[in-house]
């Protein structure tokens, strides 16, 4: 299965409190932080919500 490298690159002050929560669901702790995900329909619907936010790029094959 794919993987999906995410990272946080622009702060959540003045957003919706649903896409800070999004962030964290994610797991994101700080910013700059890069989390890895398994690519599934519901990650890219929450990646979809704060795409402003982070940026995406295909993590290689461990």
């Amino acid at each position: 299965m794919a993987k999906l490298s995410i990272t946080w690159k622009k702060s959540a002050i003045g957003y919706a409190k649903e896409q800070k929560i999004t962030l964290r669901t994610l797991g994101f702790r700080c910013l700059n932080q890069t989390v890895v995900h398994n690519d599934s329909p519901e990650i890219r619907g929450m990646i979809n919500k704060v795409r402003h936010l982070v940026r995406v790029k295909e993590a290689p094959e461990e």
